[in-house]
């Protein structure tokens, strides 16, 4: 198991962080935005690759960049389309 997923409850961002996944994902004021991403994340089609100091949590919607150190995300954007 992935070690972003046995740590998901260490996860966090700052305010900047949560306003830039907002704007960046269409999401509503009031939508938790560490919670939507922990939830994105652990979901079972959810591709978890580490490349250098960061983890890369691919949905079939979203691409969700967590700090490997530190645990905070950091943001995330829509997935390209393919």
């Amino acid at each position: 198991m992935s070690p972003l997923l046995n740590n998901l409850d260490q996860l966090h961002t700052t305010e900047l962080g949560s306003v830039r996944i907002k704007k960046n994902l269409g999401l509503a004021e009031q939508i938790d935005a560490v919670q939507y991403c922990k939830e994105k994340i652990n979901e079972a089609n959810t591709v978890i690759e580490k490349r250098g100091k960061n983890f890369y949590a691919t949905t079939p919607h979203e691409v969700i960049t967590v700090n490997a150190s530190k645990l905070s995300i950091i943001t995330a954007h829509p997935a390209k389309k393919k």
